[in-house]
C-alpha cells in the first residue's frame, strides 16, 4: 500500500482542473503572461502534479517567511524549502500586476500556457536571510546562493495556480511518472513497501549493492528516482545519466526495482533538502527513503570546508520522523572486498581485510584519459555509456575567451590561434570575433551594460553548442565586466557537456598602446564624444580576477602568445 501524501491529500492540480482546462486555455490568451525560467518550470510541474503536496501554488509572503524561519507553512505543515515565483520590478510594472491579477504562466521551451496564477501578494524577499537559513550560509560558493544573488529577480509573487496542462517532454517519456501514476503502478504490482533512492549522479555497482541490500533487509522493492531537472553545475547531463540508469536496472533481481524520473530543480540545501526529498518521495508513494552521507551537499564553501556536516541531513530527517511518516534508510558507505568478490558496508568489514574503492575524482580521471575502469567498480554497459558521452580529454571541445580592449591584439591572437589549431587537426576550430558576432547575432543591440551582457550571453550560447560537439572555440569579444565574463563561463560550463572546458585569456595590452596604434580612429571619436560608452574612454574595463593566462602584445609577439596558449591547453590534456 502506497504511503499517504504529505498533508493527507495528493494535490494533483492537472487532474483537478481537467474539466475546465479548455476554458482556462481560452482565458490564458487574454491575460498578461510570464515566461518561466527553467527552475520555475520544474517547480510548477511538481506543484501541478502533486509532487509538492500540499502546495497549490507559489508561496505567499506569509508562507515564505514561515518556511525560511521555521521549515513550516503558515498552517504549521512541515515544508523546508521556499517555492517562489520571482519576477522583476519592470515586469510587475509593465504587466500592472496587483493582488487579484490573473497571469498566464508559459513554458520557456515552446511558449505553451501551462497554468494561470491568481496573485495573492507581491513582496520583497530577504535574500540574505533566505540564503543563511535555507542554504546555511550567504556564501556565493554555494550554487543556490550564487543563483539567488545573480539570477533570482527582486520580487516574489505568491498565489494559487490553476493547471491548463502538464509540460510536454520528448525525452524518456515512458519513464516520467506523476505521483498518481507511480502510486497506481505500485498498486498494480502489489508493492506495499518501496525504498526510494535519490541520485543526481551515474550509478555503479556500489549503488546497486546498497539499494538491493536496503530492499532485502526490509522485504521491500526499490524505486530508483533520479533528478532530471536542475542539478549542480558541472554534473553529468541527464541524458547520459538516464542511459546509465537504464543499463543498471537490468542488473537488479527480476521484479525488484523500478526506474522513474523526477523533474526537480535541486537547491543543494543539505539537511533541509533531505527533508524536502523525503516529502516528495512520500507524495510519490514511497514508504522508505535512503538519505545519504552529506545528502544534497554542494561541496566546499569559500573557506574550503564542507557546507554541512556528514550526518546533518540524516539528523534533521530523524528529527521530523513522526511528521514525515516515511522511514529513513541511512546510506551505508559500500566498499569492495576482492577476496570474496562482493561489496560490504565499510563499518562491517573485519579489520585487516583488503578493500578497494575508486573515488569520483579518480573515475573522472580514467574517463578523461581512457584508462581502464575495472568491472568490480562498474558494469561494462555503464562504462560504455559514460565513454560515449565523455570522450578522452584530447577529443573534448573547449572555449578560449580572449578579453581585452579594442585594438589590444585579441583579434590577431584569435586568428593566429585558429590557424595553429587547424594545422594540428583533430577537431574543428571556430572563430567568434566580437565585431562579427555583433553584426551576425546582435545587430539590434547597442553598447549599454545591459546590451553588452545580452550580446555576451548569445556568444556564450553559440560557443557552448560548438564545444559540446567537440570543437575548439576561440571567442574574442571585449567582455569588459567581471560579471559578464563569469556569466559566459557559467553558460559554457552548464551547457557545454563534455566540452565544458573554459579558459579566460586576459589580453592586457595597455590603453596607451591600443589608442596609439588605432588605425580606425575609434578612440579619437570616443574622446571627441562622437562615440558613447566606449570601453577604456567613458566606460570601464574591469581587470579579470580569474584569468587563466595574461598576455600583452607590447611585451610578447603574437607567435609567443599563441604558443603560451597552446602550452596551457596541452597542460590541461586538451591538445
Amino acid at each position: 500500500m502506497a504511503n499517504s501524501p504529505h498533508g493527507g491529500i495528493l494535490k494533483d492540480l492537472v487532474a483537478r482542473d481537467e474539466k475546465i482546462s479548455a476554458e482556462l486555455r481560452e482565458e490564458s490568451h487574454t491575460l498578461p503572461d510570464i515566461v518561466l525560467t527553467e527552475r520555475q518550470l520544474c517547480d510548477l510541474e511538481l506543484i501541478t502534479n502533486g509532487g509538492f503536496s500540499p502546495l497549490e501554488g507559489f508561496m505567499t509572503e506569509g508562507d515564505y517567511k514561515s518556511v525560511v524561519e521555521t521549515l513550516r507553512l503558515e498552517d504549521g505543515t512541515l515544508f523546508p524549502i521556499p517555492i517562489t515565483l520571482d519576477v522583476s520590478r519592470e515586469t510587475v510594472s509593465r504587466l500592472s500586476i496587483v493582488s487579484g491579477s490573473r497571469i498566464t504562466l508559459r513554458d520557456p521551451r515552446d511558449d505553451e500556457p501551462l497554468a494561470i496564477i491568481t496573485v495573492h501578494d507581491i513582496y520583497t524577499p530577504d535574500k540574505v536571510k533566505e540564503a543563511i537559513n535555507v542554504m546555511g550560509a550567504d556564501d556565493p560558493a554555494h550554487p543556490s546562493v550564487s543563483y539567488l544573488r545573480n539570477r533570482v529577480q527582486d520580487l516574489y509573487i505568491g498565489g494559487k495556480v490553476q493547471a491548463i496542462q502538464a509540460p510536454s517532454h520528448y525525452d524518456y517519456v515512458a519513464l516520467r511518472y506523476t505521483p498518481a501514476e507511480l502510486r497506481s503502478h505500485f498498486k498494480k504490482l502489489s508493492w506495499r513497501k518501496v525504498v526510494a533512492f535519490q541520485t543526481r549522479n551515474p550509478m555503479h555497482r556500489a549503488h546497486r549493492e546498497l539499494t538491493v541490500r536496503a530492499a532485502r533487509q526490509r522485504q521491500a522493492n526499490v524505486l530508483i528516482h533520479p533528478v532530471v531537472g536542475l542539478t549542480k553545475p558541472g554534473d553529468v547531463d541527464h541524458y547520459t545519466r538516464v542511459r546509465v540508469y537504464e543499463a543498471i536496472m537490468a542488473k537488479y533481481p527480476n521484479g525488484m526495482g523500478h526506474l522513474a524520473l523526477l523533474p526537480l530543480a535541486m537547491r543543494m540545501a543539505g539537511p533541509r533538502e533531505a527533508v524536502w526529498h523525503a516529502i516528495i518521495r512520500k507524495n510519490y508513494g514511497a514508504t522508505h527513503f535512503i538519505v545519504g552521507r552529506d545528502h544534497a551537499g554542494p561541496g566546499k564553501n569559500s573557506q574550503g570546508k564542507d557546507f554541512y556536516g556528514p550526518y546533518d541531513a540524516q539528523d534533521l530527517v530523524t528529527k521530523y520522523h513522526d511528521e514525515l511518516q516515511i522511514e529513513m534508510v541511512p546510506f551505508q558507505q559500500m566498499t569492495y572486498l576482492p577476496s570474496t568478490d562482493e561489496y560490504q558496508p565499510v563499518d562491517e568489514v573485519p579489520k585487516g581485510v583488503q578493500t578497494l574503492d575508486i573515488s569520483g575524482t579518480e573515475l573522472r580521471r580514467r574517463l578523461r584519459t581512457g584508462a581502464p575502469i575495472p568491472d568490480w567498480f562498474s558494469y561494462d554497459a555503464v562504462v560504455k555509456v559514460l565513454r560515449e558521452s565523455y570522450p578522452p580529454r584530447n577529443k573534448q571541445g573547449f572555449v578560449v575567451l580572449l578579453s581585452g580592449l579594442h585594438n589590444s591584439g585579441k583579434d590577431s591572437i584569435a586568428k593566429a590561434l585558429q590557424v595553429t589549431f587547424n594545422q594540428q587537426g583533430g577537431r574543428s576550430a571556430s572563430l567568434l570575433l566580437g565585431e562579427t558576432v555583433r553584426q551576425e547575432l546582435s545587430p539590434d543591440l547597442g553598447f549599454s551594460p545591459q546590451d553588452r551582457n545580452a550580446n555576451a550571453q548569445r556568444l556564450a550560447f553559440v560557443a557552448a553548442e560548438l564545444t559540446r560537439a567537440g570543437a575548439a572555440v576561440i571567442a574574442a569579444p571585449i567582455a569588459p565586466y567581471e560579471e559578464l565574463r563569469e556569466g559566459m563561463r557559467d553558460v559554457v560550463l552548464q551547457n557545454g557537456g563534455a566540452g565544458a572546458n573554459f579558459f579566460l585569456i586576459h589580453v592586457a595590452t595597455p590603453l596607451e598602446h591600443c589608442e596609439k596604434t588605432d588605425r580606425r580612429g575609434l578612440y579619437a571619436k570616443a574622446r571627441s564624444g562622437e562615440i558613447k560608452g566606449f570601453t577604456g574612454v567613458d566606460d570601464v574595463y574591469e581587470t579579470p580576477v580569474k584569468a587563466d593566462l595574461t598576455v600583452d602584445v607590447t611585451r610578447q609577439s603574437i607567435p609567443e602568445i599563441v604558443h603560451s596558449i597552446v602550452l596551457l591547453l596541452e597542460t590541461n590534456g586538451l591538445l
